[in-house]
C-alpha cells in the first residue's frame, strides 16, 4: 500500500471526536481518558489519513475486556511483542488501516511522549514544516514501505521530544489535571 501524505483537513478533529464516541460508547463502564495523537491532530500539518488515539488506563491488564466490544465496532487487536507497554487497535485492513487506538498506562513516559510530540508541533510552527516537509519527502523516498518510512522519521522525533522535555511539560502529559473520575 502507497504512502499517502494529505494536507491537513479539519474534518481529522470531527472524527476524531465521533470515534472517540463510539469508543466510549461501546467501552461503557471503563475508566479512559482519550486524546488525539498523531498528525492528524496538528492543525495545519499534512499527514497519512490515518486517525490515531491514544487511550489512557491505569494498568495495561484492563485492555483484555475491550477486544470484543471494540471488535463490535471494527476494531482488530494486534499483538505488538516489540511494545510491550502498549495495546494497539487497527480499524481498517493491515497495513491500510484507517484508525489506530493506541492504549498506554496513563501518565506513563509513552503516554507524556505522545502528548509532547503533539503539543511541539503545535506550539512551533516553524518544526511543525520542517516535519511535514520531513514526512513529504520520506512518503516519496519509501512509497511503498511503511517500515522504512516510520524508522527513517525516527531520529527527528526524539529530537523533538528532547526539546520539548527541556521546555516547562504539558500539564497532561504529567498526569497532573487527570484525575480518578477522569479515568
Amino acid at each position: 500500500m502507497e504512502i499517502d501524505i494529505e494536507d491537513y483537513n479539519p474534518k481529522w478533529v470531527s472524527e476524531f471526536e465521533q470515534e472517540k464516541t463510539r469508543i466510549l460508547t461501546v467501552l461503557h463502564g471503563h475508566r479512559l481518558y482519550m486524546e488525539h495523537i498523531g498528525s492528524t491532530s496538528v492543525k495545519g500539518l499534512a499527514a497519512k489519513p490515518v486517525l490515531d488515539m491514544m487511550a489512557g488506563v491505569r494498568h495495561l491488564d484492563e485492555v483484555e475486556p475491550f477486544i470484543e466490544p471494540l471488535k463490535s465496532i471494527g476494531y482488530e487487536f494486534v499483538s505488538h511483542k516489540e511494545f510491550p507497554e502498549r495495546r494497539f487497535f487497527r480499524k481498517g485492513q493491515w497495513r491500510a488501516g484507517t484508525h489506530h487506538l493506541h492504549i498506554y498506562k496513563i501518565g506513563s513516559d509513552q503516554w507524556k511522549d505522545q502528548l509532547s510530540f503533539r503539543d511541539y508541533l503545535i506550539a512551533h510552527p516553524e518544526v511543525r514544516k520542517q516535519y511535514q516537509q520531513l514526512k513529504q519527502d520520506l512518503a516519496e523516498k519509501h512509497s511503498n514501505d511503511r517500515t522504512s518510512y516510520t524508522e527513517a522519521k525516527a531520529p527527528f522525533i526524539q529530537a523533538v521530544l528532547k526539546k520539548a522535555k527541556e521546555e516547562v511539560p504539558h500539564p497532561q502529559a504529567e498526569g497532573t489535571d487527570v484525575d480518578d473520575d477522569t479515568i
